[in-house]
């Protein structure tokens, strides 16, 4: 949903999306609507929701109604988007502790009957002494936590998808399906490209996904100049290359 937020209607952006044949997507908070009428949409054109996008600060601050909204229309997956810069650790301790918080926001989750998840970017991709920030973090929260990999964003940081898949093995439910246009092109996308249209090696990622115990294939691209059309080709691309049953 992500990719689709610009489409001028939430009925249109839902209408894309089973129109290219999908049947789940994740959210972004609260898609601006009430969750009486995001359900009414979203059971006219058969699909469930399988995560949501929450900030950290509205898990801090607003926990309850994060957990009411969610319940009411059918959804149990907690992700954590993106920190702000005042957010984000400078150091190896940093991370540990931000994970330590996240842990105990999990165990809240849990208590409700819900995941919590989080969704790196390239700025946790950085090496402390041989563990990446984004790896002491999960260090510091438990196995509680689950991982929604963006598979573009750490070969931004200089990483290889699927050796980080194998690091994450048992706790990625979900990636983030996406690509990376080759270096100067695509300038007006921000350097993205529409699933299996650009650099990543997806005869090496997807193995590597189906070993991590990945569950679902969120097809996402940050600034599509077409994005119903980023939404087809995804879910062509995956109905072609994942084995029959996986989730998409």
């Amino acid at each position: 949903m992500y990719t689709l937020r610009n489409i001028a209607s939430l009925e249109e952006q839902l209408k894309i999306v089973h129109d290219a044949g999908i049947h789940a997507v994740e959210t972004v908070g609260k898609q601006n609507t009430s969750a009486g009428d995001l359900k009414q949409l979203l059971d006219k054109y058969s699909i469930k929701v399988v995560s949501t996008h929450v900030q950290l600060s509205d898990l801090r601050s607003g926990f309850d109604d994060v957990v009411a909204f969610n319940k009411s229309i059918g959804n149990t997956t907690l992700v954590v988007p993106y920190l702000k810069k005042e957010e984000r650790p400078t150091d190896a301790a940093g991370w540990i502790a931000l994970g330590k918080e996240l842990g105990g926001i999990s165990k809240k989750v849990q208590a409700k009957g819900m995941t919590l998840a989080y969704h790196n970017h390239d700025f946790e991709i950085v090496d402390f002494n041989g563990k990446t920030g984004l790896e002491l973090m999960f260090d510091g929260a438990g196995p509680k936590l689950k991982a929604e990999l963006d598979l573009a964003w750490i070969a931004r940081a200089g990483y290889d998808p699927a050796a980080l898949l194998g690091k994450f093995r048992g706790r990625v439910f979900a990636v983030h399906a996406k690509d990376n246009a080759p270096p100067g092109q695509a300038k007006q996308e921000e350097g993205f490209a529409a699933l299996g249209k650009g650099v990543l090696d997806w005869n090496a990622i997807l193995p590597a996904a189906a070993r991590a115990g990945v569950q679902w294939y969120i097809i996402e691209h940050d600034h599509p100049l077409d994005p119903a059309a980023v939404i087809k080709t995804g879910a062509t691309y995956l109905n072609e290359h994942l084995p029959a049953g996986a989730d998409r």
